[in-house]
């Protein structure tokens, strides 16, 4: 059986009415909530510094401590409030602690920006019946109100993630769900308290600008245009379904021209080219791992690390061609008969017309596209994993210092080594040619809807 709960945390955020959430459980016994506990600027509440007996300043010190101090209440069930920007250094406690329930408010944005706004124009947070609200309308501000929605949407789907990683469920409320004295009760049963019969929204305060947001906005006509704009329903997202790399690090080369160099290599890419190029300037440190690499960093003060990009066509074709020429059997047998590449057999693979290259590499997009949707049983391998994916992995551990191109790495490694303080840089070999064919439009087209994130996150064009 599942355990019952022993204490809870409210995930809000300004003006989603989170305080008069507050006030209906507060009105429960043996129910505590104590405001807005890890709120950098204040205890719990405005204008306190202290809270259980615990000082900000002890706070700032081990919030850990004022966390146990508020869950130590035994026979009651205590919790706080917690927005996006609270001190996030007990957020895994809280979502890792079972016997935590998790309780999620939100509302309208648009609402709860527009009710920011008037609160700090007019200093009024909370009304009660026997308070005057103060008349006032704000200007929306488009870009604070872009910045502010996307810090609170990337704070709601980690803790989204989080509840689906660990097998937990949340009680989600809505703010007209705060007058509702049915899902009241029915949030203090979730919470473990049937013995409680029916719970009724906190009364003491009521709402502070009922009014219509074409009355509460200075700019409305401005704001309509400015949310016509947005995407809520991310239309325009490029699904990703590629599994997540790591960063790799073994495959990390260690220069020591100047004050040194790290190249973080992108398999498939110009690899062989930047490695001749590195040891053509001195030893080169390989097979790292991440305590010797960080080492290495702390001793090479002033270093600077790099990746180069490959047009995807052009690292699809180095792909193909490495899955034909290779010593991959097994890969190209199961290309053969599973993923509609039909590959010659090996031993006519030296044989094949530029015709049957074009057909055969139509194909394997085609794979790659399906591949990186994880459409396939194969894996995503990494030299042919999306470059964005790649370098996602690298910051990891940490991101690298310029992201070069291939196709313009004799002026960008100049940049380089100018601020790694190399004197004497090596002249960059000759880089690998490819096949004329590739310019074909069918090609070109094939290789967009396989990575059209790299297209769009890189700029690339069609036509390497």
């Amino acid at each position: 059986m599942t355990q019952p709960f022993q204490r809870f945390v409210v995930f809000a955020e300004m003006r989603t009415g989170s305080n008069l959430l507050e006030a209906t459980l507060n009105s429960v016994k043996r129910v505590t909530c104590f405001g807005e506990a890890f709120n950098p600027y204040m205890m719990g509440w405005p204008d306190k510094d202290e809270l259980k007996g615990i000082t900000r300043a002890e706070r700032e010190e081990d919030p850990h401590r004022l966390l146990r101090a508020i869950w130590d209440k035994p026979n009651h069930l205590a919790g706080f409030r917690y927005f996006h920007d609270h001190d996030p250094r007990v957020f895994d406690a809280i979502m890792d602690d079972r016997a935590c329930a998790k309780i999620i408010l939100t509302r309208n944005p648009v609402d709860s920006f527009v009710s920011t706004a008037l609160a700090r124009q007019t200093n009024q947070w909370k009304l009660n019946a026997t308070e005057t609200p103060i008349p006032a309308a704000a200007h929306f501000d488009a870009a604070e109100f872009r910045q502010v929605t996307a810090r609170i949407e990337e704070f709601q789907l980690r803790v989204q993630h989080r509840l689906q990683a660990t097998g937990q469920s949340a009680f989600w409320l809505g703010y007209e769900d705060l007058r509702d004295a049915d899902v009241m009760t029915g949030l203090l049963h979730w919470l473990g308290r049937r013995d409680i019969d029916r719970v009724l929204p906190a009364s003491d305060q009521v709402p502070q600008n009922p009014r219509e947001l074409s009355e509460k906005v200075t700019n409305f006509a401005e704001m309509e245009a400015e949310l016509a704009q947005l995407d809520p329903f991310m239309l325009r997202r490029i699904p990703n379904f590629e599994p997540r790399k790591g960063p790799a690090v073994p495959s990390y080369m260690a220069s020591e021209a100047g004050k040194g160099l790290i190249f973080m290599p992108i398999k498939g890419g110009p690899t062989d080219t930047v490695a001749e190029w590195l040891r053509a300037m001195g030893p080169v440190l390989e097979d790292l791992n991440q305590n010797g690499l960080r080492q290495w960093k702390r001793d090479h003060a002033g270093h600077r690390s790099f990746t180069v990009l490959r047009h995807p066509l052009l690292r699809a074709w180095a792909a193909f061609d490495g899955l034909v020429t290779g010593n991959n059997a097994e890969l190209r047998r199961t290309m053969r008969d599973i993923h509609r590449v039909a590959l010659p057999r090996d031993e006519e693979l030296g044989q094949m017309t530029e015709a049957q290259q074009v057909e055969l590499f139509a194909a394997f997009l085609d794979f790659l596209r399906r591949n990186l949707n994880d459409q396939t049983t194969l894996p995503t391998y990494p030299h042919w994993a999306s470059q964005s994916e790649i370098i996602a992995g690298f910051s990891r551990m940490g991101s690298p210092d310029m992201v070069l191109r291939e196709a313009d790495l004799a002026l960008e490694l100049g940049w380089l080594v100018q601020g790694a303080g190399v004197k004497s840089p090596a002249a960059l070999p000759e880089i690998r040619r490819f096949p004329e064919f590739l310019s074909e439009q069918s090609l070109r087209g094939a290789a967009k809807k396989a990575y059209l994130r790299d297209y769009v996150a890189f700029g690339f064009g069609g036509q390497p």
